[in-house]
């Protein structure tokens, strides 16, 4: 039995050192970008109704070699515009979304990711391609030295 359980500590603590952090506020993101002087990844998406976000969050935030970029060179942020009431955000964060929406995604595209400086200027904006998430994350990178 102690057996068992620490396998299952060992499989959590081991999934969680492979997560990437999603910031849960902008400024907090902005924040840590320039503490930590990375550059910002914001991702604008739909994940209960966007097929493309779907897949984007499948293909390549999920895999490990965006998770393995990530750690080291970016700081992450998704405005979330779910539509299902189960889903639903927080008023406060809904509001920070929408917001940001306003500044930086005028157009409504989902998915919409952009790269930005630590002061929250764009370098580079990108949407859901369907490539492998090596190229993925090499296209990031291209954006990312544009500064």
């Amino acid at each position: 039995m102690k057996q068992i359980s620490m396998l299952l500590v060992m499989l959590f603590l081991g999934s969680q050192l492979t997560a990437q952090t999603w910031q849960s506020h902008f400024e907090d993101a902005k924040a840590l970008a320039k503490k930590e002087n990375k550059k910002i990844i914001l991702v604008f998406s739909g994940s209960d109704w966007c097929a493309p976000c779907i897949k984007l969050d499948t293909n390549v935030w999920q895999s490990d070699v965006f998770k393995k970029e990530a750690a080291s060179q970016w700081i992450l942020y998704k405005a979330d515009f779910p539509r299902k009431k189960a889903n639903k955000l927080s008023d406060a964060l809904t509001k920070e979304n929408d917001a940001l929406a306003e500044k930086y995604n005028k157009s409504g595209l989902f998915p919409l990711v952009l790269v930005l400086t630590p002061d929250g200027k764009v370098l580079g904006s990108m949407g859901y391609e369907n490539i492998t998430a090596s190229e993925y994350v090499q296209k990031l990178i291209t954006l990312a030295q544009k500064s």
